[in-house]
């Protein structure tokens, strides 16, 4: 497979043409009256155009074909992708997945292949989110989606994903994630059975979480954040595009590739980040640091310091701290905590929670290590050891409430209803001496 390029920086201003059309991206303007190669002018706007400065979001992209060019868009049946959060009764219950099973008997794409498990909130006013999981084993095929409701973070567990978009191609293996922001068309292509979690995010766009007393470095340095560079096709074809919109999915018809952009500049494009590249801060002396040092991202809500929804990974990093049990500690929490597992055995339940799993803490919900694990720690000789080496867990971090999906709790018949039991093992040792 040819090389795919890419730039680098977390929200810059790039600027990005094919080799085989040089001088497409007009210099000191972004709408000739006339484009060079006979190029359309198109903008896509990520904010409002009145959005501040520091925050605006935009980028001009210059393609062969207009992007308005399609039939009218007909209702496309998905009967697992939803946000009619209502549908299922409350469970406030610790719940833990199975790993969620790829299709092995019919071609699914990634499309067909999604899976909504959890969420809140409302696309159609902005706000909220939603989790979902896919699985398939099969490429989309001249055919594109586009999501009119939010952004995607999309976390691959298994199989290699190879994502075309308008702005050029990635790759994205596991214990690699990628952002693909609202209206972007995108193609996912695999080369076998492949799944993994999506993030779903209504309000805003993510960011870089403030570092405060940490200063200018640490957690995940903006240069690792990779940008596709601008790569197109001239291929006519019936293209079919598929819209997400006000959580239902819609498909259009087309005669030619979306993926016809020849150059493009802004700072609204995709991106893709290499979980190994984070710089892990922890504490050296004593007690625990809470997991918001983990933040990868996070999309901010009005409150300040509260997230919508944050992305948090437990990666592998020494552990020093002095009298002190090092696993997450028990914990009652505000936030709604969705975890999954993209390799190995998470530190604090290593039966169980297995790859291509998952488990939910909701709001108040207690949760914390099992048995085992708080009495293996508790009388643990301590010294520096490396934890979490061969793994990596995540969490979609969230201060609403989840609502599980039938489908979530029931459909997929991965819910482990003894997941309760681990706890059932704690014992009371309090004693007066």
């Amino acid at each position: 497979m040819e090389d795919f390029k890419y730039q680098s920086g977390f929200g810059n201003e790039f600027s990005s043409e094919d080799s085989r059309c040089p001088g497409s991206l007009p210099q000191g303007q972004n709408n000739p009256q006339a484009c060079k190669y006979g190029l359309y002018a198109e903008q896509l706007s990520g904010t409002a155009f009145t959005a501040p400065r520091e925050t605006n979001q935009r980028s001009w992209l210059y393609r062969l074909v207009p992007s308005v060019k399609h039939q009218p868009f007909q209702p496309y049946s998905h009967a697992y992708l939803t946000s009619r959060w209502g549908e299922q009764p409350p469970n406030p219950n610790q719940m833990r997945w199975k790993p969620f099973d790829i299709p092995s008997d019919s071609r699914v794409d990634w499309v067909d292949g999604l899976r909504t498990v959890a969420g809140a909130g409302d696309s159609k006013s902005r706000h909220g989110l939603a989790v979902h999981v896919y699985t398939c084993n099969h490429s989309m095929e001249n055919k594109a989606m586009y999501n009119a409701d939010g952004d995607f973070l999309i976390v691959p567990q298994q199989g290699k994903l190879i994502i075309t978009t308008e702005f050029g191609r990635m790759i994205v293996e596991p214990n690699e994630i990628c952002i693909i922001q609202q209206g972007m068309r995108f193609s996912i292509a695999v080369e076998g059975p492949s799944r993994g979690y999506v993030l779903e995010v209504y309000d805003d766009h993510f960011v870089l979480p403030n570092l405060g007393p940490i200063g200018a470095n640490g957690l995940a340095n903006p240069r690792d954040f990779l940008t596709p560079t601008a790569w197109f096709e001239d291929r006519k074809t019936t293209f079919s595009i598929i819209c997400k919109y006000q959580g239902f999915l819609f498909s259009a018809q087309q005669d030619h590739s979306p993926f016809d952009v020849v150059a493009w500049h802004g700072n609204y494009a995709p991106c893709k980040y290499n979980l190994a590249n984070f710089c892990v801060i922890n504490s050296v002396s004593f007690d625990h640091c809470d997991p918001s040092i983990f933040t990868v991202l996070t999309c901010p809500s009005s409150k300040p310091g509260t997230a919508i929804a944050d992305f948090v990974i437990f990666p592998p990093r020494w552990s020093v701290a002095d009298n002190t049990f090092r696993p997450p500690y028990y914990h009652r929490n505000c936030m709604s905590e969705f975890m999954g597992l993209i390799l190995g055995k998470y530190e604090a339940k290593e039966e169980g929670f297995c790859p291509g799993g998952a488990t939910l803490h909701s709001a108040m919900t207690p949760h914390g290590p099992d048995a085992k694990c708080f009495e293996d720690w508790t009388n643990m000789k301590l010294g520096p050891i490396k934890v979490a080496e061969g793994t990596q867990a995540f969490m979609f971090e969230t201060s609403l409430q989840l609502a599980v999906t039938k489908w979530g709790e029931e459909t997929c018949n991965k819910l482990d209803k003894e997941y309760y039991k681990c706890w059932q093992e704690i014992k009371n040792n309090f004693k007066i001496e």
